[in-house]
């Protein structure tokens, strides 16, 4: 790939090995905690008895301005383009992801605002657009979740699925990407010949008044060298405080040996109540409503095979859980423990919250579990 520049002289500087200040928490020390935005039916639950939550923007203005009044430090959406059907018609209604953080950011004021897309369904050239214009409505909040597309029949129904480019190569193409928007974000005028993509004097103006921040998720080597060198940040997945340990350990020695720092994050779902024991029955009321034909089209969507779909297995057994990611049902004390240790042991630099219900959900933690955590995790002086 050669990229050109009309200034040649130009030079890409090394980073230290500190955060780049983006005034978080974790620019200093402490941890950052988002939210997990619900832009699709059904949030992040495959039950038929979870609380409804429609998708809607109504519903997402609300939840963004709950993040911001009772001090989230991000908003953060997905970009989804088929659900997984079943019952509950799950996923099957989402919003546009862009579009509703630009409108987000209209009604916020100091949460940051990250929108989510797909490498493989949008031209770096729109995209460096996009993100400067959601800089320019957010005041410089802006960030970018970077996907490079792991489920084909989510893009084939579009003619998107790039036959051909498997997993690995999918990370050559984002790194094509990425690379060509930053370029945009900072030079007059970018050529590009590229395995992937092609720029001959392209422009792109307004640029971004503040770098925005970039996040990506991935587990894989590839994929954490991807955001190792590319990113600000990962997302990592894992059940337990000592394999997000092992995950973050590994990807921050990736970047420390590039030059670089990046931040590491994971999902977490928050199930509070009064009493762990009411916390624990709501979570089994969860549990019992699993939405099975929801699970299958889940199923179908990761590739499994429809022979495979129905019986048992280490897949199956977790998502009968229902949660689509990994939770902490309990009080407010034990949920400030679960999660205290959970930031201890990983070394994560923050979480992404999902909540079952949103709106009843994120002032009782913001009230009675965040002032907590932030006193555990204090971000130095000079912090956001």
């Amino acid at each position: 790939m050669i990229i050109q520049h009309r200034n040649e002289g130009s030079e890409r500087m090394s980073q230290p090995l500190v955060p780049t200040k983006f005034d978080l928490p974790s620019d200093v020390g402490g941890k950052d905690l988002g939210i997990f935005m619900p832009i699709a039916n059904g949030g992040w639950i495959l039950s038929k008895n979870k609380p409804e939550l429609d998708g809607s923007y109504a519903y997402n203005r609300q939840v963004a301005v709950l993040a911001e009044t009772h001090g989230y430090d991000f908003i953060m959406s997905m970009a989804k383009y088929r659900g997984y059907g079943g019952e509950t018609e799950h996923w099957n209604s989402t919003l546009d992801a862009t579009v509703t953080m630009s409108a987000l950011a209209e009604v916020t004021e100091r949460v940051k605002v990250w929108t989510t897309v797909h490498t493989i369904l949008q031209n770096p050239g729109t995209v460096a657009k996009m993100i400067a214009t959601l800089d320019q409505v957010s005041k410089g909040r802006a960030g970018l979740n970077v996907v490079t597309g792991s489920y084909k029949g989510e893009f084939s129904q579009m003619g998107m699925w790039p036959e051909g480019v498997d997993h690995d190569a999918r990370y050559d193409l984002a790194l094509e990407w990425i690379q060509a928007i930053k370029a945009l974000w900072t030079e007059p005028s970018v050529t590009m010949k590229g395995d992937y993509f092609q720029l001959e004097d392209c422009v792109s103006d307004p640029k971004p008044s503040t770098k925005p921040f970039l996040v990506c998720a991935g587990t894989s080597e590839v994929g954490m060298r991807f955001s190792a060198n590319e990113m600000d940040a990962i997302f990592l997945s894992g059940d337990v405080p000592e394999k997000l340990a092992l995950s973050s350990n590994k990807v921050k020695g990736i970047a420390a040996d590039m030059g670089r720092y990046i931040r590491t994050y994971a999902m977490q779902t928050i199930v509070l109540g009064e009493t762990d024991a009411e916390a624990e029955a709501t979570a089994q009321h969860y549990r019992e409503g699993l939405d099975e034909e929801a699970l299958h089209g889940m199923m179908r969507a990761y590739g499994f095979l429809d022979a495979e779909i129905g019986k048992e297995n280490a897949f199956v057994k977790k998502a009968r859980s229902s949660f689509m990611a990994p939770h902490v049902a309990g009080s407010p004390d034990t949920v400030i423990e679960r999660i205290g240790e959970l930031l201890e042991v990983s070394g994560l630099d923050g979480l992404m919250l999902i909540f079952p219900d949103y709106i009843s959900a994120m002032p009782l933690f913001a009230e009675q579990v965040m002032p907590k955590l932030r006193a555990k995790f204090p971000a130095l002086a000079g912090a956001a």
